[in-house]
């Protein structure tokens, strides 16, 4: 029998103008979105990366490269939906996610609820699995003066 493993994500996008805020695969009323390839969603992304990893699947950018046109603009909840296809086909079901994004605006403990259960249904959880933890910088470096989102994240995954 394989052991329970465990796998780490992180992701980190720029804050610009014209974008939409999606995290969790939750739109968030702001006057900046988050720069990327796709639709930026930092807190998927990092999630995406924790499952591959765990599964020992490789990253992110090895199934969806962003020198690819076709995830030019990509609903990550499409991505995350494929990569835990693949993570439950090599015989693993997710035992709890962990995700600690980190913003110094806009404030998301208003948000945390949604997040929890937008993921919980897109990895077709319990939300009691699901823990959102949201941090500042504390005014330091490009996530504290505003300039970017970044989320980390870790899951533990059984064997099927």
């Amino acid at each position: 029998m394989t052991a329970p493993r465990i796998g780490l994500g992180y992701d980190i996008h720029r804050l610009v103008e014209g974008r939409p805020l999606i995290l969790g695969g939750v739109k968030i009323d702001h006057h900046t979105g988050l720069l990327g390839h796709s639709d930026g969603d930092v807190v998927l992304h990092a999630i995406t990366d924790a499952l591959l990893g765990a599964a020992g699947l490789g990253d992110i950018g090895e199934h969806f490269p962003d020198t690819d046109p076709k995830f030019k603009d990509a609903d990550s909840t499409v991505l995350l939906a494929d990569v835990l296809a693949k993570v439950n086909a090599a015989g693993y079901t997710i035992v709890n996610i962990d995700i600690n994004i980190h913003a110094e605006r806009p404030k998301l403990k208003p948000h945390k609820p949604a997040i929890r259960e937008s993921v919980a249904a897109l990895l077709k959880l319990d939300p009691s699995a699901v823990n959102i933890k949201a941090k500042t910088n504390e005014g330091l470096g490009p996530i504290g003066i505003g300039h970017g989102i970044a989320c980390t994240t870790a899951v533990m995954l059984n064997p099927a």
